[in-house]
Order: C-alpha cells, then structure tokens, then sequence
C-alpha cells in the first residue's frame, strides 16, 4: 500500500537507489534489533541447555539426561540462525547442494541421539552419538565459512601423514 501512495505521490524511489537492507525489511516483520536479540536470545538458551545436561552428568542417569538437554541445545541453537535470515532463507541454505549431506549427518545424529538416549536407554550408545552430532555440527557450521572445510580436511591430512 505503500507503494502505491509513493507512485501516485510522484515520491517513487527505484529499487536501485534504495539499499539491500532496506529492500530486505520492507520484506520482513521482524526489525534488525529485534532479529539480532531473537538470534541472541535463542542462540544463549540453546548453549544454557547443553551446560545445564553437563550438570545431569553427575545424577543417576546422567548420561541420557545430558544426551537430552545437549540436542535439545543443538536444536534451538541451530533455530536460532532462523531469526538472521529466516526461516524459509535458511532452510534453503541448509539444504543447498554444498552442505545437503552435512545437514542431513546433523539430524541424523540428532535423531539417533534421542533415539538411543529415549527409547532404547543406552547411555553408550546415546554417547557414541554424542560424539557425532558435535563432529556434524562443526562440519555444517564450518560450511558457512569460506574454505574453513578445506582448511580443516588440509590439516587432518598433515595430521595422518
């Protein structure tokens, strides 16, 4: 509506001459600030949960609990990149072609961490996978970083070798 009182007022200003931000929050709901404390907010509370499981380490059953609480961290920590850039953007970096298969290890990981810590109750099972979806984790985090997987596989190689 906007638009059109800018046409008819003659105040029309061409889509080159307005910045990318500004093109980007005539599209959106959500204020700069307000996505930057969503991010932030959801962003502490999923590493709060993942501190707070290491904590359940030491109760009975503290492994499974911490299996819990670490992916559930994961989880609203990775949701919290939806605030960034939304939900439908990330979605559709997430499963761009360079990082599928990473994104796919990561809930994979995610699912049968629950999976063994839930349903099956085997805490060294749930650890095992523990272990993966923090390795699934950094290696789709370092997708977003320009040459940090290449990086990173140069450096194991000189490790191996």
């Amino acid at each position: 509506m906007d638009k059109l009182r800018r046409a008819l007022s003659g105040q029309e200003q061409c889509d080159e001459e307005s910045g990318i931000m500004s093109q980007v929050m005539d599209e959106t709901t959500l204020s700069w600030s307000t996505r930057i404390k969503g991010f932030a907010i959801c962003f502490i509370v999923g590493i709060l949960l993942s501190f707070l499981g290491s904590f359940a380490l030491f109760l009975h059953k503290g492994l499974k609990v911490f299996a819990v609480f670490y992916t559930i961290g994961n989880i609203v920590s990775l949701a919290s990149t939806c605030f960034l850039m939304g939900p439908v953007n990330q979605l559709k970096k997430m499963f761009a072609a360079t990082r599928i298969i990473a994104t796919a290890l990561v809930f994979v990981s995610i699912a049968m961490t629950l999976y063994a810590a839930i349903g099956l109750e085997r805490a060294g099972l749930a650890l095992l996978f523990i272990i993966i979806q923090s390795l699934a984790m950094t290696w789709y985090s370092l997708s977003y970083i320009p040459y940090a997987r290449d990086a990173v596989k140069k450096a194991v190689e000189s490790c191996i070798s």
